[in-house]
């Protein structure tokens, strides 16, 4: 063991993340035409992206594949040994291969090439390589070349598998933006985990509804307040509605509490008309809204209750942070 003191150990990190950093700088200077035209190919392509290479290459295949189909390219990662086995069968006419090699002359890459080429596609290579084989053969490269790799060695890929994955990322993004790929199309190809339910979890898929969602009448008491919102599954609060159902007013336990500290005679505020101490403009919001975004309103205003209203202004339901908080809407 050479020198495993912390400072030694700091400084290779240092010294890697730097080489990746600046591989990635540089790649992106020369970033030009041929950029353009791999994401116009990307773009207009009537059939789907397939992705290729081994090792870490791969693996960086892999992870620019679930990019690209996550984003709104259909988009499948083939293993190029699998593919003289008979994933060959993944590509068609129409298709754009993307296929990964840092040298260019990666025998699995080169053997299914020619069957490849043999197909109405078109290929685009990414590769550090310029005059290497595959980058001859493809119809565009995006240049992954990388001056040094970040290993101490100069041989495990590194900056050089960074460099294949960032370009892929740019591509990708590239690709998105161009589609005007929206947050609800990211939404719908992500409907499950946290992720989903910030993006796809309505208000209104939330909120509760008819008797649960407890209301009265202006000319109630605050009694029949405390009552009706003690009784209701959202506890602690309570919305007043007209007879139309529109909402006028909201009254909540933490309004009683500060009620009763300033009034000496309870029995009186007790008796007296809701219509006299209710929030008379609360904020509310639509069923149509993200549930993120209300949970967003509640915890910037501290609310724990947030009333939800429909487009004539009607008491529709009542959400509760909890709930929320519970199917982990952040």
């Amino acid at each position: 063991m050479r020198d495993a003191s912390p400072e030694a150990i700091l400084n290779q990190a240092r010294q890697t993340l730097d080489i990746e950093v600046e591989a990635i700088r540089a790649a992106a200077a020369r970033l030009g035409d041929d950029f353009v035209r791999a994401a116009e190919l990307v773009l207009h392509t009537s059939g789907r992206v397939i992705v290729s290479g081994i090792g870490k290459s791969g693996a960086v295949g892999r992870k620019i594949a679930s990019t690209l189909a996550s984003t709104g390219t259909p988009a499948h990662f083939m293993h190029p040994a699998e593919a003289l086995h008979g994933d060959l069968g993944m590509i068609a006419d129409g298709d754009v291969v993307i296929m990964l090699s840092n040298s260019g002359e990666t025998r699995e890459i080169l053997d299914i090439l020619p069957a490849v080429k043999r197909r109405q596609v078109k290929v685009i290579a990414i590769c550090g390589v310029r005059d290497s084989t595959l980058s001859q053969a493809a119809d565009v490269t995006l240049d992954a070349a990388c001056e040094r790799e970040a290993c101490p060695l100069g041989l495990a890929p590194t900056a050089s598998a960074l460099v294949a994955l960032a370009l892929g990322d740019a591509l990708a993004m590239a690709v998105m933006a161009a589609r005007g790929f929206s947050t609800d199309d990211y939404a719908a190809t992500h409907p499950g985990g946290a992720l989903g339910r910030r993006l796809l979890l309505r208000v209104g898929d939330v909120m509760h509804t008819g008797a649960d969602n407890p209301t009265i009448t202006p000319d109630a008491t605050v009694l029949d307040a405390l009552l009706t919102m003690s009784t209701a599954p959202v506890r602690g609060v309570v919305t007043v509605v007209d007879r139309a159902g529109r909402l006028v007013g909201l009254f909540t336990d933490g309004d009683f509490r500060v009620l009763m500290q300033r009034e000496v005679n309870h029995e009186a505020v007790l008796k007296g008309p809701i219509a006299e101490v209710m929030t008379r403009t609360p904020t509310t919001v639509g069923p149509d809204i993200l549930a993120a975004e209300a949970l967003s309103i509640m915890e910037r205003r501290e609310f724990d209750n947030l009333p939800v209203v429909d487009e004539e202004g009607r008491a529709i339901g009542m959400v509760d942070i909890q709930d929320l908080m519970k199917l982990r809407v952040i």
